[in-house]
């Protein structure tokens, strides 16, 4: 599938919730959303880590 058809499909989804349960759908994706991009900013720091340390860490692992 394509992004459009995945945002068409999702769209589809959501507009069959029930007005009450929007809120909490919203809020989950919000949630996803975060964590997402707490992975992405833990990725990019241990990527830097391994940068700065690789003589020590290339030491270590003799």
């Amino acid at each position: 599938m394509t992004r459009q058809e995945i945002k068409t499909e999702i769209k589809k989804v959501i507009d069959n919730f029930p007005d009450n349960m929007l809120e909490e759908v919203l809020q989950y994706l919000k949630q996803v959303q975060k964590a997402k991009l707490k992975d992405v900013e833990t990725s990019i720091y241990l990527g830097q880590i391994l940068r700065e340390d690789k003589e020590l860490l290339e030491k270590l692992a003799q």
